[in-house]
C-alpha cells in the first residue's frame, strides 16, 4: 500500500574522505556497488519495496553523475503520484550557505518540505548496504505514539567509537544517546545489551521524526548535524524510541568497508543478495547485451554483470561491472572491477593503439589481486597489481593505496608490463 503522508529524504552526504579516491569524481552515493548498482539504490528501493513512493534527495558534493542517474532512473509514470526529486544545495536571499550538515540540509530545505506537509519524515542516509521494511518500521513508529524512532541494531565495543550508541528503558524509550563515545567509562556504562560480544545498541542513521517534532528541534536547536546536535538534545524532551533492527547492515563509510561488502556478495550464504524478486533492488536499465565468457575461462564465485567480455581468463572471488573486457591470460583475485561507461570503437582502439595507450578493460596475461579498479581505466598487457596488508597509504596521478587495498582510480592509466 502506497503511503502518501510519509516523506523520504535521503542525505547525498559530505565530502566522502574516508571513502577516497572513490569519490575524488563523484557524490557517496553515486558509488558503484556489486557491479550494477550504485549505493543511492538500495536506501530508494527500500523505500519503493515498502510503499514510500515520495522521495527527497538532499545534495552537495561532487554530484552532477548522482543527478544524472537519479533523473535517468526514476521515473514514475502519469498515473502514480510517486516522485523522486533531488533538491540540491542552494543560495538564497535568506541563506547564502551551502548545507553545514545532516540537519542543515534539512533545515534549509523547510519550504519544500512544507509544501509536501507529510505526517512522518523517514531520513535516511545514501551510503549503507541493507534490506528494510520501512512499512514495519513506520508502524512500530506511530504504535508508540513516539516524536523520533531510530532504527538501531547491536554493535561490539570495538566497533561502539562508530555509531550513535543509545541505552533503553524496557519499553524501548531511549533514556541516553552518546554520538561515537570514546571513554572507556562512558563506553563502560553504555554497555547494557544482553548480548557479550556485542553489548551496545548502536543507531543505523535511519530516523522517523513525526513533522512537528522535527520542525520543533530543528528550529530550538543551532546545531548543523543529526549526531551531534539534534538527537541528544531530544532526549528528555521528547519521546524517542528505538526500533531494533536484527539483519545484515553495513556502513560503507571506509574504502575496506566497501571492498569487504563487495567481495561478500560471491561468498556462499552471502549476508546480502540481490537475489530477491519480492523486494529487488532497482537501478538505471542500460540494455546491456548479455556477457561473453570465451572457451578456457575460469570463473570461481565471480559476480559477473551485463556487457562484459571474457577471454580465455581466470576469475577468482571478484565482482566483474558492466561492460568489462578482459583480455586473455588474465587473472584477477578478490578484485572489485567496476566496468566501464562505453563501449570502445574499434576506431578508439585503433587510434589509441597508435598513442601507446592501452585499452579500456584489463589487458592480456595481467595478473590483479586484492584491488579496486574504478570505472574506464585502461590497464594494458602483463600488468602486475597486488594489495597487501601491510602496503603504506599513497597517491599517484592514477592509483591510490588505502588500508593496503590497490585502488585504480576512474579513467587511469597503467601501461603494459607495471608492477603496483
Amino acid at each position: 500500500m502506497v503511503k502518501t503522508d510519509v516523506l523520504a529524504l535521503i542525505l547525498g552526504g559530505g565530502a566522502g574522505t574516508r571513502l577516497y579516491p572513490l569519490t575524488k569524481l563523484r557524490a557517496k552515493p553515486a558509488v558503484p556497488i556489486a557491479g550494477n548498482y550504485r549505493l543511492v539504490d538500495i536506501p530508494i528501493s527500500n523505500c519503493l519495496n515498502s510503499g514510500i513512493e515520495n522521495i527527497y534527495i538532499l545534495t552537495q558534493y561532487n554530484s552532477v553523475s548522482l543527478h544524472r542517474h537519479i533523473t535517468q532512473t526514476y521515473k514514475f509514470d502519469v498515473f502514480s503520484r510517486g516522485w523522486v526529486q533531488i533538491l540540491a544545495a542552494e543560495q538564497t536571499a535568506k541563506s547564502t550557505d551551502w548545507y553545514q550538515g545532516t540537519a542543515d540540509a534539512i533545515r534549509k530545505q523547510r519550504l519544500e518540505l512544507e509544501v509536501v506537509a507529510p505526517r512522518d519524515f523517514l531520513i535516511l542516509a545514501g551510503d549503507h548496504l541493507y534490506r528494510m521494511d520501512y512499512a514495519e518500521f513506520l508502524r512500530a513508529h506511530r504504535a508508540a505514539k513516539a516524536d523520533v524512532t531510530l532504527a538501531v541494531l547491536p554493535v561490539s565495543r570495538g566497533d561502539a567509537g562508530r555509531y550513535g550508541i543509545v541505552e533503553t528503558d524496557s519499553g524501548g524509550r531511549i533514556s541516553r544517546f552518546h554520538e561515537k563515545p570514546k571513554d572507556p567509562d562512558v563506553l563502560d556504562q553504555l554497555a547494557t545489551y544482553p548480548d557479550p560480544d556485542r553489548p551496545y545498541l548502536g543507531s543505523m542513521g535511519v530516523y522517523l521524526f513525526r513533522a512537528e517534532a522535527l520542525y520543533s528541534l530543528l528550529d530550538s536547536q543551532s546545531g548543523s548535524d543529526f549526531g551531534k546536535d539534534i538527537l541528544p538534545a531530544s532526549i528528555g524532551r521528547r519521546h524517542v524510541q528505538a526500533y531494533p533492527f536484527t539483519g545484515y547492515w553495513e556502513d560503507i563509510g571506509t574504502i575496506r568497508a566497501f571492498y569487504n561488502a563487495n567481495l561478500a556478495l560471491v561468498e556462499p550464504g552471502a549476508p546480502f543478495s540481490f537475489f530477491d524478486p519480492d523486494r529487488p533492488i532497482y537501478t538505471h536499465p542500460r540494455f546491456l547485451p548479455p556477457s561473453l565468457i570465451d572457451r578456457d575461462c575460469i570463473l570461481d564465485r565471480a559476480l559477473l554483470a551485463g556487457g562484459c567480455k571474457i577471454i580465455r581468463s581466470e576469475i577468482y572471488q571478484s565482482v566483474i561491472g558492466i561492460r568489462s573486457q578482459i583480455g586473455p591470460g588474465a587473472r584477477l583475485t578478490r578484485t572489485v572491477m567496476m566496468g566501464a561507461d562505453y563501449f570502445e570503437s574499434d576506431a578508439d582502439r585503433e587510434a589509441n593503439s597508435a598513442l601507446g595507450r592501452p585499452h579500456v578493460g584489463v589487458g592480456q596475461g595481467s595478473v590483479i589481486e586484492g584491488a579496486i579498479i574504478d570505472k574506464n581505466t585502461r590497464i594494458g598487457k602483463d600488468v602486475v597489481i597486488r594489495g597487501l596488508a601491510d602496503r603504506q597509504d599513497v597517491e599517484t596521478e592514477h592509483y591510490a593505496i588505502r588500508d593496503g587495498i590497490v585502488i585504480i582510480m576512474k579513467d587511469g592509466i597503467v601501461p603494459d608490463g607495471a608492477v603496483i
